[in-house]
């Protein structure tokens, strides 16, 4: 790149992709077009090698659409965008601090005052994750909310759900709906997971599903037993390719609806669908299932555990876990029945001795007669 004078103005040529470029610095100082040269060369450079050019001013939406637009966003990013955008839109990017998250907290509580702190942290974390792409994307000098810390979370009771109040929300349920409850009770299968389940990785010879479509890397391609119950469920309706669960042949989105309208018909307390895999734990727990067991069956991260990259559970082990769960299934229902047949003859009996109390009066009031 060089400089030359052109009447008072000097000008500067390059060349870029084999073709001389020619620019005016729109100055008779020198010492001004070497300035204007240099960052000339640095744009230059960065157009060689490809490097993107950071704009200090670039706003939060501009980074959210080119996020959104890259290919990494995933289905809970744009949920929590939702809420982030109306707040974060408009604020340039490195003028997102930790006093301004902290006002975008307080906004959400005036909005709910119900909502939670672990709530809040989910948005947050998204907005973080932006801005970490964005940083490695070369959008933005740093992330300002690099070393923010979240709230502290309570701790919250897992809902689970008992043999019994399976028996009821069973019956009350139909259709797609009655065999991604079997799925989630069974497999301890997130919804996501059940509703992506293709025939094609499920071999019946087997008696043995991969999943192929997880939430986390740990839980892809994870093979779980079909338990006698789901094995039963879809045998019926095999098919070579597809996916298993649709509604009207069209894939299973959303479920809140009929969700709660068997909860209500079933007359339930409120639990969440993701509650079932809870409880699909809760209950393999209570069968005496190892807990890395029970992580390999349902995809969980085996975190910072020594050698836990190495461990790897065989499938005769997880057909153990499932037939431990079944057995544990069938002994309380047998005792849910046994109590059902004694609360049934002790209330024969309370009916018979009423009416054996009642017979001596009505022979007495014959006799005054």
């Amino acid at each position: 790149m060089s400089l030359y004078k052109r009447g008072d103005v000097w000008w500067a040529y390059f060349y870029r992709d084999g073709i001389r470029h020619q620019f005016s610095t729109g100055t008779s100082n020198r010492r001004q077009a070497e300035t204007i040269q240099a960052k000339l060369k640095e744009e230059v450079n960065n157009h060689r090698f490809q490097i993107s050019n950071i704009d200090p001013h670039i706003t939060f939406q501009k980074l959210a659409d080119r996020f959104t637009e890259s290919g990494s966003v995933r289905p809970h990013h744009r949920y929590h965008l939702k809420f982030l955008l109306p707040f974060f839109a408009n604020f340039q990017a490195m003028r997102i601090t930790k006093s301004v998250a902290e006002e975008f907290r307080a906004a959400r509580r005036r909005q709910n005052p119900a909502i939670k702190d672990a709530t809040i942290n989910r948005d947050l974390s998204v907005l973080r994750h932006i801005l970490y792409w964005s940083f490695d994307e070369q959008l933005i000098a740093s992330n300002p909310l690099a070393r923010m810390k979240m709230a502290r979370e309570r701790r919250t009771r897992r809902q689970v759900l008992s043999v019994e109040e399976e028996q009821h929300l069973l019956l009350a349920a139909k259709g797609h709906l009655l065999k991604m409850i079997i799925f989630a009770l069974d497999t301890g299968m997130r919804r996501g997971e059940i509703t992506s389940q293709r025939w094609e990785d499920i071999d019946l010879s087997r008696k043995v599903l991969a999943v192929t479509h997880s939430k986390t890397p740990e839980g892809e391609s994870r093979e779980i037993p079909l338990s006698g119950r789901l094995l039963e469920l879809i045998l019926p309706e095999r098919n070579s390719k597809g996916l298993v669960i649709t509604y009207k042949n069209q894939p299973v989105k959303i479920i809140k609806r009929t969700w709660r309208t068997a909860l209500r018909n079933a007359r339930l307390r409120p639990v969440r669908f993701h509650d079932l895999r809870h409880t699909f734990n809760t209950r393999l727990m209570e069968a005496g299932v190892l807990q890395e067991v029970r992580m390999a069956l349902m995809g969980h991260s085996p975190g910072s555990k020594i050698h836990a990259t190495y461990t790897h559970i065989e499938l005769p082990v997880k057909r153990e876990a499932i037939r431990k769960l079944e057995q544990w299934v069938k002994d309380q229902q047998q005792q849910l029945k046994e109590k059902a047949n004694a609360r049934t003859e002790t209330d024969r009996s309370e009916s018979g001795a009423s009416g054996e109390a009642r017979e001596p009066q009505t022979v007495e009031e014959e006799d005054a007669r």
